[in-house]
């Protein structure tokens, strides 16, 4: 028999993490673990406000489907029974890890991955003043991939010059978080080609991201905020290069292994990327990442501390899973 249990767990976060829409201390998740005949399966998942989700929110969810999920719900029955986001990723993931421990068969290899191997992911640098982000930069700057946050009321042109002065050889990634208007995307764009950026993420609202089509694009583009699962991906074609997949986005990782097929069928690139969270959550994700151009799962690198087993980090190389963690 199955057995359901939630958990609303915080982990705080080492310094501050801020980008356009504001500051955060402290990562707040929620965990599903589904234990049955002895095996236990955890999923984590972030409810992210953007999108109007909130950790009772995402725990009321959960539990609203506790009948169907104790009764024996599959994985493919669970993308209909819940829509896709937060909530629904942590069932997903806790079900893929309960049929890892049942049968023991990780669970790359039922996703068909014969090999699990070390990747390099980005590390994120915080939107602040053009001088403390050169410092945080400048303490970063031995990291191969610098994901950097833009989309400040003004000054984004300096912070720009500023990161790329205090990290001359990293390849850099510029997340503006909806951040940029019509007015100034143009000179940003060409400020990011002028310092050799690599990719420019979600520099303009999900809503307005159509004025894409109207200007050059001197940067490779990535969806952000403007895709979540594979209902959304059509719209992006003309607009965006690469797209972002998060599995509190897609709603899990059945979703997501989807959305990363159609995707590359449409001809975007992709990348992996996380909400800040722990280990639990960065797990499943690595799933994806052989396919990705761009690996962004950073999250319990800024944390103060991550959950016990964690993931392995040297640097920025991360290390795949073992099963006492997740799969």
């Amino acid at each position: 028999m199955r057995q359901l249990t939630v958990s609303i767990d915080r982990f705080p976060i080492a310094g501050k993490f801020t980008i356009s829409r504001g500051s955060r201390t402290e990562a707040a998740v929620v965990t599903a673990t589904i234990t049955e005949n002895g095996a236990v399966g955890r999923g984590e998942c972030v409810p992210y406000p953007r999108y109007g989700e909130t950790v009772e929110g995402v725990v009321a969810a959960i539990e609203a489907l506790r009948p169907r999920i104790e009764s024996g719900l599959t994985r493919e029955a669970l993308q209909s029974a819940m829509p896709a986001g937060a909530a629904r990723n942590a069932v997903d993931c806790a079900l893929w890890d309960l049929d890892a421990k049942r049968s023991g068969i990780r669970a790359h290899v039922t996703a068909g991955l014969t090999r699990w191997q070390p990747v390099t992911t980005a590390y994120t640098i915080s939107l602040d003043t053009p001088e403390a982000m050169a410092e945080a930069t400048a303490r970063a700057a031995e990291r191969p991939i610098l994901k950097v946050k833009f989309g400040g009321p003004e000054g984004d042109l300096k912070r720009i010059r500023a990161v790329r002065r205090a990290a001359p050889d990293a390849t850099l990634i510029a997340d503006a978080n909806e951040g940029w208007t019509e007015a100034n995307i143009e000179a940003h764009l060409a400020a990011c080609a002028e310092e050799g950026y690599a990719l420019v993420e979600q520099p303009l609202p999900a809503k307005a991201d159509g004025f894409l089509a109207r200007i050059a694009r001197p940067v490779p583009v990535m969806a952000d905020e403007s895709v979540h699962d594979r209902a959304s991906l059509e719209r992006l074609v003309g607009l965006y290069d690469v797209v972002n997949i998060k599995l509190d986005k897609t709603g899990g990782l059945t979703e997501a292994l989807a959305l990363a097929d159609v995707a590359e069928a449409l001809g975007f690139s992709l990348m992996i990327g996380c909400m800040v969270g722990t280990s639990l959550a960065m797990a499943p994700a690595l799933m994806l990442a052989p396919r990705c151009r761009f690996v962004d799962l950073d999250g319990p690198l800024l944390l103060a501390r991550d959950r016990e087993p964690g993931l392995k980090y040297e640097g920025s190389l991360v290390y795949p899973p073992e099963p006492a963690l997740w799969g």
